[in-house]
């Protein structure tokens, strides 16, 4: 089953419902690329009227952890996934539209197929770049990503 917005955004309603809450939604995932946004709103702000750095987090941590999502479920085996760390620089207030979008999809694939043939974890980290509707941008997070497999048996 591939994995397409309107399927991880179902995801999101039952198993990490503040973030589907807060109005975070993928656009678009292909191999290589995942967009998400979320819109400025009183439900995701601080008290300095921009949008909250948490939800910011949620949206940029759903662009790169959709693609190790797909390449896992590509893969057909039981792998496990884990941010390790985090970190982000922010260079403006969040406000209107915002887009976080990871290209790190090929990586992703890389490093779970090395866990494949090695048995051995791995650890990578991912980027995604936040811009508003000006294509200004307001933050960049990168997240440390740790993928393990669990059993070599096909997963169901």
């Amino acid at each position: 089953m591939k994995l397409s917005p309107t399927k991880l955004n179902s995801f999101l309603i039952t198993k990490i419902p503040s973030a589907w809450l807060c109005g975070v939604r993928v656009k678009h995932i292909d191999q290589s690329q995942c967009e998400v946004g979320v819109r400025h709103r009183w439900i995701n702000q601080n008290p300095f009227r921009s949008m909250y750095w948490a939800v910011q987090g949620m949206a940029a941590e759903l662009s790169t952890g959709a693609l190790v999502m797909e390449k896992i479920q590509q893969s057909g085996v039981k792998i496990s996934m884990l941010v390790a760390q985090n970190k982000s620089v922010f260079a403006k207030k969040a406000t209107g539209k915002i887009s976080f979008n990871c290209y790190d999809g090929e990586k992703a694939a890389t490093y779970i197929e090395k866990a494949l043939q090695t048995g051995e974890g791995q650890i990578f980290w991912m980027k995604s770049v936040g811009t508003d509707e000006e294509g200004s941008e307001v933050s960049v997070f990168e997240f440390e990503w740790t993928v393990k497999v669990k059993s070599t048996k096909p997963s169901a």
